[in-house]
């Protein structure tokens, strides 16, 4: 009997999957993703670099000498929806009833933290202005003022900022304005992803909220061609449907939609080296939408990001004059030596100790290997408690031995050794890239030959309230880059401003001071 009805043919067809990459998956929850090793945590000197103010000034020189001649690209997840954002807000609504009871007897009896700030400090929030206007002015208790104020930010009939993409909330208030975090974006590229007076930046959004990009941009680009002196070239992507996943049931049979259509979920993050892989540039940055900044920290923030391209520049301008000499085949034994030492000290590549032992033909097409990949040069922040991934070594199977980002859910936290490494480690990933794409010649490497597809994930979830397992691709920046060689750098605290909540807009790093 066939795996696939002929409904279910049709379906993958539609969708752009292969039967073989269901096969596939199907496969990989049969076998379960194990934990990843943990061979040690990255620290300053073994894994991430920290430069002195010196140093940091040359590399950000170096980049502002060179960048004119490099083609630049940022790029920005964005397809992030508020609503989770405003998932404490959801649950207010929800159990509170205004004219039931007072405000306060309700923060004591729920403890709810959240209201309690969001109360407190509604008038700092973006637009506290704007939902003020709408509900008026009438007499109200301080519990129905609350309620109507979460109610216009986010009913379908209000503000519906629940709807929206994060990218197009009001994030940061100005005098004259509200600025969402796409505008921070512009204003962020024309600081350090600018040649020639013009920046080009990629958004990938979910398909529904195409039109609400396009309007916001028309919106505010002569307003920020006017502060900033720089025009925009703007595109956008989707996540594909050939990159979602199937779901199954707990005996890994397919999960079936009560129209006895196969259920399929969007891969995750990992999905979107895809859309990368379609981008073309010298240079490419990328930064979560969420985390933008106030004028005040923009100079910490373009200083940092000209750093890690710096590094970047700098490490390139060596490893192409390499890769030209391993291809020419015109090398002597020192000149190997040379190579496999600036590939471990320079891009943390390690090697097999059984390297020294071979002929000399094998040592070059290893060398080949390792140094025609994709570079990126990823900004860590000092570990402050936040939760997420962070910089280690790891080790697979073959005991081959590398340098990741990896998430939380990868490590396996009740294994002792494991969990001691764990807590030995020092620095967070904030999400900041700088990634070089092309190999020596300038041709593109295909990025989607550099993903170690066994770094998913498997979740548990719930459709129609029956239970379901579901797999997340390879993360972004976890798996989907595993195989790019790697540098990390410190990078200040301040370029690290993520907003998860919306109270999180309270925060210093979100209050414009004018």
């Amino acid at each position: 009997m066939s795996l696939f009805s002929e409904k279910d043919l049709k379906q993958l067809e539609a969708k752009g999957i292969t039967k073989e990459k269901v096969r596939d998956q199907l496969q990989t929850f049969k076998e379960g993703i194990p934990f990843v090793q943990l061979e040690k945590a990255a620290v300053i000197g073994d894994g991430i670099s920290k430069f002195s103010a010196e140093e940091e000034a040359a590399l950000i020189a170096n980049f502002d000498k060179t960048k004119a001649s490099l083609s630049l690209l940022k790029f920005v997840p964005a397809s992030g929806a508020a609503s989770r954002m405003f998932k404490a807000l959801f649950n207010f609504l929800d159990v509170y009833k205004p004219n039931k009871e007072d405000f306060k007897t309700y923060l004591k009896r729920t403890e709810d933290r959240d209201l309690l700030v969001f109360s407190e400090h509604l008038a700092r929030l973006p637009f506290y202005e704007k939902i003020k206007s709408k509900i008026g002015s009438n007499e109200k208790t301080e519990g129905q003022f609350i309620y109507q104020c979460v109610k216009e930010l986010l009913s379908n009939d209000g503000l519906n900022y629940g709807f929206y993409p994060k990218g197009l909330l009001p994030f940061h208030q100005y005098e004259s304005h509200s600025a969402t975090p796409f505008e921070e974006h512009l204003k962020e590229g024309a600081a350090y992803a600018n040649t020639g007076g013009e920046a080009k930046l990629h958004f990938t959004i979910s398909e529904q909220h195409t039109t609400l990009f396009e309007e916001e941009f028309k919106r505010i680009n002569q307003r920020v061609l006017e502060e900033t002196g720089t025009t925009f070239t703007i595109d956008y992507s989707n996540q594909k449907a050939s990159t979602d996943t199937i779901a199954v049931n707990e005996d890994i049979s397919f999960f079936r939609n009560s129209d006895d259509s196969l259920l399929f979920r969007p891969g995750g993050h990992g999905a979107l080296i895809e859309n990368l892989n379609e981008q073309d540039a010298d240079i490419i940055f990328i930064k979560n939408i969420d985390n933008v900044v106030v004028p005040e920290n923009m100079n910490v923030v373009t200083n940092s990001k000209k750093l890690l391209a710096g590094v970047l520049t700098r490490v390139q301008q060596k490893a192409f004059l390499y890769a030209r000499l391993l291809d020419a085949h015109k090398i002597n034994e020192d000149q190997l030596n040379d190579i496999k030492s600036f590939l471990e000290e320079a891009l943390n590549v390690r090697f097999s100790s059984a390297f020294d032992d071979f002929s000399i033909d094998e040592q070059i097409k290893i060398l080949q290997d390792k140094i025609n990949r994709p570079i990126r040069v990823c900004g860590m922040v000092k570990n402050e408690g936040e939760p997420g991934g962070g910089p280690f070594w790891i080790k697979d199977k073959a005991n081959n031995i590398s340098l990741q980002i990896v998430e939380s859910a990868q490590m396996d936290t009740a294994n002792e050794y494991q969990k001691n490494i764990i807590a030995s480690a020092t620095h967070f990933n904030p999400v900041d890239l700088v990634c070089g794409v092309r190999n020596y010649k300038g041709e593109k490497y295909n990025l989607l030959n550099f993903i170690n597809p066994k770094e998913g994930f498997i979740t548990e979830k719930t459709k129609d309230g029956k239970p379901l397992k579901a797999l997340e691709l390879p993360g972004l920046w976890n798996g989907a880059m595993a195989f790019w060689n790697t540098i990390f750098v410190e990078v200040p605290l301040a370029t690290f401003n993520p907003v998860k909540t919306v109270n999180d807009l309270l925060k210093p790093s979100h209050q414009v001071s004018e």
